[in-house]
């Protein structure tokens, strides 16, 4: 069975003019849902799949954050868009071990983001709710390409609501890979820890590998790895990475 359902589309951002004033709003990118269900398992199984429609922003983006990586483990690969920065990540799944994994997203984060902007932005906005908040907001205007839909959140920290979560709503690289271990080796993991070194806000990325979501706490210490309930997630039926996981697909 397969079915399409088309969004509305709009261009990323629009500008309204107040006055003198004017505002940068936000709004959702074009995709395309198409209704599939694996071959293996067709009688209980259906799955939306999206299909991005990127924009040349976003194109500049996932080129500029493929050929980081694509540089960084000294791996080329011939595709393009998404796809590229993909095939980049699951070449470097293949090639090296967990913790190399780990080491080469940072080194690629680190040469797609100048090393003193970074430290300019940790000088000019220390831990705070206020940093929280703008980073939370921050991350679903400019990084929607890289993960999918999303929207910030409020939760509670230190007995206080904050608007400092970012919920992403079906996470593209998780749905692209297919794989538990690429979302938690070339994702989470090293997000958390260039996030908490290169602007002083610690962030705890919280996977849902039943939906697809996730979600980022931005001002919240990850759990410790023996005590990850992520890290304890066996790998999807239908992997795509084509590895031999032991039950622990992040291993």
């Amino acid at each position: 069975m397969e079915a399409t359902l088309a969004l509305q589309h709009r261009s990323p951002f629009s500008t309204r003019v107040h006055g003198r004033h004017m505002r940068l709003e936000k709004h959702s990118p074009k995709i395309l849902y198409t209704l599939t269900r694996p071959t293996d398992d067709a009688g209980k199984v259906t799955r939306l799949k999206s299909i991005y429609k990127d924009n040349w922003f976003d194109l500049i983006a996932i080129n500029h954050i493929s050929q980081s990586v694509q540089t960084t483990t000294g791996l080329r690969n011939n595709k393009s868009g998404y796809e590229s920065f993909v095939e980049a990540a699951t070449e470097a799944w293949h090639n090296f071990n967990p913790i190399q994994q780990h080491e080469i997203i940072i080194k690629a984060l680190e040469k797609a983001f100048p090393r003193p902007i970074l430290a300019m932005i940790r000088t000019l906005l220390p831990n705070s709710k206020f940093a929280r908040e703008y980073f939370a907001v921050f991350t679903t205007v400019f990084f929607t390409w890289l993960v999918g839909p999303n929207e910030v959140r409020e939760s509670e920290l230190n007995g206080q609501r904050e608007r400092n979560v970012v919920h992403i709503n079906k996470c593209r690289f998780l749905e692209e890979s297919n794989c538990v271990g690429m979302c938690i080796n070339l994702c989470k993991l090293p997000s958390q820890k260039f996030i908490k070194d290169s602007l002083g806000v610690p962030v705890n990325m919280v996977p849902n590998f039943d939906d697809m979501s996730c979600e980022m706490i931005f001002g919240q210490d990850p759990p410790a790895t023996s005590e990850d309930p992520a890290l304890k997630q066996p790998c999807y039926k239908l992997c795509k990475a084509n590895r031999r996981h032991s039950t622990i697909c992040s291993s």
